[in-house]
């Protein structure tokens, strides 16, 4: 795999590559052909950043049908999504901060597409072209808000409901990976990518059917069963595959 993360080091925000551990800065477009410094940036005093800023987020729902199952809902005929604030993501290592916290917020752990090239109306046989990577990614839910609505927007748009990262793994099979979310260290997520009801290339498809997609933009492939509340002080993973781990705890 290979690892793309962006950083901050006082002023200095980059992109590099990420190999054992260390950091090697990124020279030109990371959607283009950069190339990457031979000499690892020391450690000390670089911030983890969301890996990409999108222009939008588009979360799709139900694609898992262990969960179409809990939440009471058919599977979907054609994928069903919606969009995110942008304003709702935060990095690995960033806090939840839930607004309502006398509502029903959960977890949801996802696995986010990365597109990497300005993209329309491109067919699914094409559309690994358009992907620059994949990421790890949590859609945060106020179940309140949303079971008293029907567009789901405000439920999943708060500041920090869209932990995302840390990094973008650049070379992965997005169909064969786990996905699984620990809260405080228990599993309560555990599946496969293979079991996406619509696979990433479907999903790049039919979206860029209704919507042009930007470098960067994140499509949120869909959560499987397991879903369950979060509560102040809790510490949640998401673990895809053999990737970073993405680590956020609840305030």
């Amino acid at each position: 795999m290979a690892a793309i993360g962006r950083f901050q080091k006082g002023d200095d925000i980059f992109h590099a590559k990420v190999v054992d551990g260390k950091l090697y800065k990124l020279k030109g477009d990371v959607f283009g052909s950069p190339s990457f410094v031979k000499r690892a940036i020391p450690h000390k005093g670089v911030k983890t950043l969301i890996p990409v800023e999108p222009t939008k987020i588009i979360a799709v729902g139900l694609n898992y049908a262990d969960h179409a199952q809990e939440a009471n809902h058919p599977i979907p005929k054609q994928p069903l999504f919606w969009l995110k604030a942008p304003t709702s993501l935060i990095p690995d290592g960033g806090k939840i901060d839930m607004p309502f916290p006398s509502h029903r917020n959960d977890y949801e752990a996802e696995m986010a597409i990365v597109i990497g090239r300005r993209v329309r109306n491109v067919t699914p046989a094409a559309a690994a072209r358009y992907i620059f990577g994949y990421t790890a990614a949590q859609d945060i839910s106020d179940r309140t808000i949303q079971q008293g609505e029907s567009q789901w927007a405000r439920a999943k748009s708060f500041d920090t409901y869209t932990p995302v990262g840390p990094y973008v793994e650049t070379k992965v099979d997005p169909h064969d990976l786990t996905i699984q979310l620990f809260q405080n260290g228990q599993l309560r997520q555990n599946s496969h990518t293979s079991q996406l009801i619509f696979n990433c290339f479907h999903l790049v498809s039919f979206v860029s059917t209704n919507m042009t997609l930007m470098p960067g933009d994140l499509i949120l492939t869909g959560t499987p069963g397991g879903i369950g509340p979060i509560n102040s002080g809790d510490k949640l993973e998401v673990r895809i595959g053999d990737m970073a781990p993405l680590c956020n705890t609840v305030k």
